[in-house]
Parts: structure tokens; sequence; C-alpha cells
């Protein structure tokens, strides 16, 4: 007599061959997904750092925080802003550099907010520059008087 396998035996099998089946293809999906957001993440970067050189290039004050625009290579219209204040630091400045960018298809908005110091002569003002210069001179000399 010849042994065969049973139809439950069969459907079993079936089933979960099925169920490994399914799992793999929503892990290799999610893998894709994964490279086409990398992707699209890189492409966001040089869209912003392109923004940022923009803004380190502008000389003027008002001009940096007005900010300005422009179309990506990507189709993506990017649009940046800053707000820059003062420190107690000559020629150092505290800068909020915001970059909003929008993909061309209308899928949405994506804000950048980045904080960092930036050394900009250009964007001081030369009263107060000359006053925190005096007062950081006289502080070398008093810590230089109290160290013989």
């Amino acid at each position: 007599m010849r042994r065969a396998f049973t139809l439950l035996e069969v459907m079993v099998a079936l089933a979960i061959f099925a169920f490994a089946a399914v799992v793999l293809g929503a892990g290799y999906v999610n893998v894709l997904n994964a490279y086409a957001q990398a992707q699209r993440g890189n492409e966001y970067d040089q869209d912003v750092s392109f923004a940022r050189a923009q803004l380190l290039a502008e000389p003027d004050h008002d001009k940096a925080e007005q900010g300005g625009d422009y179309d990506s290579l990507g189709g993506r219209h990017v649009r940046w802003h800053a707000t820059i204040e003062a420190t107690n630091t000559a020629d150092l400045f505290l800068v909020t550099f915001v970059c909003e960018l929008t993909e061309p298809t209308g899928g949405g908005l994506q804000t950048v907010t980045e904080h960092f110091n930036v050394d900009r002569p250009t964007w001081a003002d030369p009263v107060v520059n000359t006053t925190l210069r005096q007062n950081a001179q006289n502080r070398i000399k008093g810590l230089q008087g109290a160290n013989p």
C-alpha cells in the first residue's frame, strides 16, 4: 500500500509556505521603502546645504535675515530665512536657520531648523563691536594683571 500526504497535511504545508512568502515579501518591500526614504533624505540634505551656503555667503545682515528661495534640481521649492542674534563676543552671532522644502507634486512641506554660531564681521554694528572688543581687552588685561 502506498502512503501519500493527506489533504489536511497538504493544506497545512501550503498555509505555512504562504505565510512565509507574505512575511518575506513584506520585509523586502520595507527594505525598498527604506532605501527610497534614505534617498529622499539625501536630496533634502543637499537642498538644505545649498540654502545654508547662501545664508553664509550673504554679507548683509538684513538680507541674510530676510532669506531667499529657489527651485532645486529635484523640482522642490526651497525657501529659507534666518534669525540672527548678537552675542557678547565681537563679530559672533547666534543664527537660527529655517529651511522649508515643498515637493513639486504638492506632497507636503518639510521644515528643517538649525541653530549655530557664525563669526561674521560684516553683520556687526561697528559701534557695538568697538565696545565689545574694548571690554574683551579690559578682561584680558585684568587676567594678565592677576597672574604675574
